[in-house]
């Protein structure tokens, strides 16, 4: 990647190398230097490679209006993953990323116009070919998980689990048998795991079209199996425990629902409903599993040095305290 820029080994660390994103290339973004990528959440060069060519196309550059771009996009999907991941107010962004309300418009842009959708379905597709599995799935696991609400959160999307004691909100997802989200729901968390299963499926649907089975745990079975039979041609197989066995049981296909669930909460941001919107909150949902994805496609992160594309040398080791 040729440099647009002469640096300075003594600058700031906010001087690196140019980027080769659509931004730089054809929007207003090649008049400022890129950011050095030091956080665990930046993307490395091998990560950024796989995912820059299936970045959508943006308005702009496609006869739909729009002024171009002036920042980074490979700076600003940095910002959203490490506001994501470590769970900050969109205030609280480091000053070496563009500006918080910069970073808020891109997140908004791609949530509002369906670019977030489209970037995390084409990484899925490559997360899948690279595993040796088609393209499309076949079959996916559905399950929901209920969620404390902070006080951002409305009244109107607030509700009680009763069986988890829990007050706010509910996550209904549905993932391929890898364990890779297919579509995701928010509903106030009193609402049943059967009631919010058909819109989300039915969410599923448009996108998902070759999958014909579906497994689930027991809170899904009744009048839902037929249901989907009928109105989606979908196969619904209930997975339950069984009541000889003691203690934690690992059940067949449900542990990978389960386990998707755990990726997402690894992200502080999604720990909690914090979002005054449900698009919002599902926004989230999608970038924590683009974290996820991403890391499968590259190399494992490691932070960088300020000019370059080694990692980070380790810090010396401290003296061992005297004896007293």
């Amino acid at each position: 990647m040729s440099s647009l820029y002469v640096i300075d080994a003594g600058s700031s660390v906010h001087h690196a190398v140019s980027c080769d994103c659509l931004a730089h290339r054809f929007g207003n973004a090649g008049d400022r230097p890129v950011r050095a990528r030091v956080y665990p959440t930046d993307l490395t060069d091998a990560q950024w490679g796989q995912i820059r060519l299936l970045i959508p196309v943006p308005g702009w550059m496609g006869g739909r209006g729009g002024r171009p771009e002036g920042f980074c996009h490979r700076e600003m999907i940095d910002a959203v993953l490490y506001l994501v991941d470590n769970g900050i107010k969109w205030r609280a962004m480091p000053t070496d990323f563009p500006a918080w309300d910069a970073v808020y418009r891109f997140f908004g842009r791609w949530r509002d116009g369906g670019g977030l959708q489209v970037l995390h379905d084409r990484v899925r597709r490559a997360c899948r070919e690279e595993a040796g599995r088609g393209a499309e799935p076949s079959a996916g696991v559905i399950d929901a998980q209920s969620l404390r609400a902070a006080a951002t959160v409305g009244a109107d999307r607030r509700g009680f689990d009763a069986a988890k004691k829990v007050a706010g909100t509910k996550r209904h997802i549905v993932t391929d048998t890898l364990g890779l989200l297919l579509a995701v729901l928010f509903t106030p968390a009193g609402l049943h795991d059967r009631d919010g299963a058909l819109p989300l499926l039915t969410r599923m649907r448009r996108t998902c079209l070759r999958i014909s089975h579906l497994w689930a745990d027991g809170g899904y079975a009744g009048r839902l199996v037929d249901c989907l039979a009928e109105q989606l041609r979908l196969h619904l197989e209930i997975v339950k425990r069984t009541g000889t066995a003691p203690g934690f049981q690992v059940l067949p296909r449900r542990w990978v629902v389960e386990r998707t669930l755990a990726w997402i909460s690894c992200c502080r941001r999604c720990v909690r409903d914090y979002e005054r919107r449900t698009d919002t909150a599902e926004a989230m949902t999608f970038w924590a599993m683009l974290k996820t994805m991403i890391r499968r496609l590259g190399l494992p992160a490691a932070p960088l040095t300020p000019g370059g594309t080694t990692p980070a040398p380790a810090r010396p080791a401290s003296p061992a305290a005297p004896a007293a």
